[in-house]
């Protein structure tokens, strides 16, 4: 398990109990601020711990949501607009318009890990917005998995997240004609 400084902190340990266990490999030092009890770890949970305030978008939440069975070669973490640039190879930021940015979080447990990530709802407004960025086979993998669930959209809840959308309606229309 990957813990933050803060959370130590919080189990009594001090820097000094901290860097003691450290050098006892009792933990793992992972970057300044998160330590890990393993010497190995799980990526997607130091993904977690380490941009707490980002949630899973686009190839990454369709692969976590069951929608593809694509693995996607980095993690696609949306944050607000004005949030710090991420400076890692293995994340594709996309930055959200602030007033975009809670519509639709939820979270997973996703092989033990528990990940911030847009609804299915919301990723099918997303899909349906972002359709040129996708491979075309891509995006016929992602609609027919939508319709074999698409019992399971809650359509209250779309109908209100595209209220939120200038091209709501647009999007309401392409999602019906698709998946409906």
């Amino acid at each position: 398990m990957i813990y933050t400084y803060r959370e130590l902190k919080n189990k009594g340990l001090d820097n000094y109990n901290i860097n003691k266990k450290v050098a006892n490999k009792e933990l793992y030092k992972i970057e300044s601020g998160l330590y890990s009890d393993t010497e190995k770890y799980n990526p997607l949970e130091y993904i977690v711990k380490r941009y707490p305030n980002s949630i899973f978008t686009s190839e990454s939440a369709f692969f976590y949501l069951g929608l593809t069975d694509y693995i996607p070669s980095k993690y696609f973490l949306a944050t607000k607009h004005n949030a710090k640039k991420m400076l890692n190879d293995k994340i594709e930021q996309i930055f959200m318009a602030n007033h975009f940015f809670e519509i639709g979080k939820s979270q997973v447990n996703y092989n033990n890990v528990q990940i911030n990530i847009y609804n299915k709802e919301r990723m099918l407004i997303e899909l349906i917005r972002n359709k040129n960025t996708f491979a075309f086979d891509y995006y016929k993998e992602i609609i027919s998995n939508y319709r074999e669930i698409s019992d399971e959209i809650d359509m209250s809840l779309l109908a209100d997240y595209l209220e939120c959308f200038a091209n709501g309606k647009n999007i309401f229309e392409i999602i019906h004609r698709e998946v409906f």
